[in-house]
């Protein structure tokens, strides 16, 4: 059974016993960690003689190394603290001289004689304090949990034998609870604004499993809302940083998330955790050779990003070869050598089914008509040499055959003529495309070249997927996927691509999956991203969202994600969900009035909405004197987070967002805005963790009124 230390903040001035030296530990540690900053800053930095690039990179390293080091307001330096049986002694070095009690924070910090006052969360002697129980205790007596106030003060500690037997006592009489004690379930509930937070102090035991897998294996995490998920990608990019820097400082990381306001809400959890320098991008922005400034219809949409459209292009690339109909000539002094049309065929034949890029075959080509020729010198008996067959691939008749026959490709344009030019669409299209599929793809107007054209964000796909084909790009160590049930094959072909020789973290719910192509099972995601044994791995156990708010959204679950189990919540919450019919014309007003109750009690607030009823609902809570935010809007994705308590989210960036109270205004609106709208109000009904308040005049959609009364 867990033992506080119920030691009132207020008492805080006189204690004089275990919590007092609790938090002078944790002053010295702060203290230790300035120093170690300020001896990072006050080293010098060489002058590599002659090399102004090699000076700046280890200036810059420098720099990143005390950023790394900085000292976070409110982010304590331990959160826990593990004693081991007397005289355990550790043979991976985290413990030395037989040392039996450790205290894990957010990254190591040591002394002045190099002896560690806290040890990274991430070292393996770490894990004990995530996995460790009473039947399995891996030679930890005794786990110890901190409790915090607002501003990083240490104001409690908690206690867990684990020599005791029997089951972990569940707090507060939960019949399902998160292991380890109260303060755990406090750290788990607490409320929060602005963006995410690392959960590096509250990581349950599947989730540890996740985080410290290897970086070969690419893992695949289905998620229900809450489980956990997100932040199990974030802090496994920390972990393989730790175990595995300097293979990823060459092959690269990078996170990929859905949007803007996704990688804004998550900005702060790598550097809170000591890595500050991990790509946070959107598959817009990696894939953006073109703006985009257009939304494909739905049909559109699904035929671009299916997987037909890779043999599509292919052949549309492909066609541009032409047939060789004159001879190479090549006249070297007074001779003159011959490769005919028909040798000219084979060797191209021979470079196209070898599976060669576009481009580098036409490199190749150029080489293969140059060896030709030199076989026919040597078979005359003229000396030839690597000079000589450089001079002939060289040479102007040779680069001009291979410009007629193998002509320079452009991905932009390449697909512009495609998707312009319903001949040559139909021509690529044969047997992969119905005509009205054809029809649905093409672009509108009569764009005259590849700046006036209106692209999607399925076009970048399309050109990301003719690039490749004409030439291949470097892959990276590792990649994490947010939200990935939203790609689609042809999306994931692009991601796959920069994964080659790489792993992969692969992140999300099919029941959220709201894209016109968006994926129906994680198997044939896996197939189209080139990771087919990548391992499946489920998170159904939600420790933040109430089982009132899971149960109600879960009611969608049968029509959206037919066979997908429902989640279970780790806490029930009486009054977390209230659904208020307010009547025609008084949404709005209804909408507003719940805001300005849940601002009277902690935490954000989001008003969630379909995106046409966004503006008017911005301007009712901005009249009724409640300075909310907008996401997406003119305010800025960090400033609508941090700024505002209150923020008005349109429901299509709801994605992977969290706030302790979420007003939402007429869901049948929002189910009937898309294509996938079920799935959307799925999503918007689970971004609350502490109280979810519906307000609507139109009926219910079905699947939430066909069970009764809430």
């Amino acid at each position: 059974m867990p033992e506080s230390a119920p030691v009132p903040d207020s008492a805080a001035p006189g204690a004089t016993g275990e919590l007092a030296a609790e938090r002078a530990r944790l002053d010295a540690a702060r203290e230790a960690l300035r120093r170690m900053r300020e001896d990072v800053l006050a080293t010098e930095t060489p002058e590599v003689f002659g090399d102004w690039v090699s000076t700046q990179v280890l200036r810059q390293a420098r720099e990143m190394r005390a950023e790394a080091l900085a000292d976070l307001p409110g982010a304590p330096l331990f959160f826990g603290r593990l004693d081991f049986d007397p005289g355990t002694v550790f043979e991976d070095g985290d413990v030395r001289d037989g040392a039996d009690r450790v205290r894990i924070g957010r990254r190591h910090v040591h002394d002045q004689g190099g002896r560690a006052m806290v040890l990274d969360w991430r070292a393996p002697i770490s894990q004990a304090f995530y996995q460790a129980v009473p039947a399995a205790p891996m030679r930890v007596r005794t786990r110890r949990r901190y409790g915090f106030g607002a501003g990083g003060e240490l104001t409690a500690f908690e206690d867990e034998d684990l020599t005791a037997p029997g089951p972990d006592a569940a707090p507060g009489g939960a019949e399902e609870a998160a292991p380890g004690g109260g303060l755990l379930a406090a750290e788990i509930e607490r409320p929060r604004t602005g963006p995410m937070r690392d959960i590096v102090a509250t990581i349950q035991p599947e989730q540890d499993d996740l985080v410290r897998a290897p970086l070969e294996a690419t893992l695949c995490v289905q998620g229900a809302p809450g489980t956990g998920k997100t932040a199990v990608g974030l802090h496994r990019i920390a972990y393989l940083l730790y175990t595995e820097r300097q293979r990823l400082a060459r092959s690269g990381v990078a996170i990929v998330g859905p949007n803007r306001s996704f990688l804004s809400y998550i900005r702060n959890v790598l550097p809170a955790l000591g890595e500050v320098d991990v790509g946070q991008t959107t598959l817009t922005e990696l894939l953006g050779i073109v703006p985009v400034r257009r939304t494909d219809t739905a049909e559109a949409a699904r035929v671009k990003g299916g997987a037909r459209m890779a043999e599509v292009i292919r052949r549309d690339l492909w066609s541009l070869l032409r047939e060789p109909e004159e001879a190479v000539v090549v006249q070297r002094g007074a001779r003159r050598w011959r490769v005919y049309p028909e040798d000219l065929r084979e060797l191209t034949g021979e470079l196209r089914e070898r599976g060669v890029a576009y481009e580098s075959g036409r490199g190749l080509l150029e080489h293969r008509i140059a060896h030709a020729v030199l076989t026919l010198m040597e078979a005359a008996g003229e000396a030839c040499d690597d000079r000589t067959h450089d001079q002939v691939r060289r040479n102007r008749a040779v680069r001009s055959a291979v410009a007629a026959i193998w002509p320079k490709a452009d991905p932009v344009r390449l697909v512009l003529g495609l998707l312009t030019d319903p001949g040559r669409l139909a021509r690529a299209a044969e047997g992969l495309l119905t005509p009205e599929e054809q029809e649905a793809i093409l672009l509108p107007g009569r764009p005259r070249g590849p700046k006036s054209a209106r692209w999607s964000e399925a076009d970048l796909a399309l050109i990301d997927e003719a690039a490749c084909l004409i030439r291949r790009p470097s892959g990276l160590g590792h990649i994490v996927l947010d939200e990935a049930q939203d790609l689609s094959p042809m999306q994931c072909r692009a991601l796959g691509r920069r994964s080659q020789g790489g792993s992969m973290t692969i992140l999300g719910d099919i029941a959220q999956g709201t894209a016109p192509a968006a994926a129906e099972e994680w198997a044939v995601l896996l197939r189209h991203l080139g990771k087919e044994d990548g391992r499946l791995h489920v998170l159904d156990r939600g420790y933040r969202v109430p089982a009132q708010i899971i149960d109600f959204a879960a009611r969608l679950l049968p029509r959206i994600a037919p066979g997908l189990g429902a989640p279970v919540a780790v806490r029930r919450a009486p009054g977390s969900l209230s659904v208020q019919d307010a009547g025609a014309d008084r949404v709005g007003e209804a909408a507003v009035q719940a805001c300005r109750t849940a601002l009277d009690g902690e935490g954000s607030v989001a008003l969630i909405a379909a995106d046409a009823e966004i503006p008017a609902l911005l301007e009712a809570a901005r009249a009724a004197g409640l300075s909310p935010g907008l996401l997406g809007g003119g305010d800025g994705e960090e400033d609508a987070l941090e700024a505002h308590r209150l923020v008005c989210v349109p429901a299509s960036l709801a994605k992977g967002l969290e706030f302790d109270t979420v007003v939402v205004a007429e869901p049948a609106a929002i189910a009937a805005a898309e294509h996938r709208g079920l799935h959307r109000l799925y999503v918007v009904l689970t971004r609350a963790v502490s109280r979810l308040h519906v307000v609507h005049a139109a009926p219910l959609p079905d699947a939430l009124a066909a069970a009764g009364r809430i």
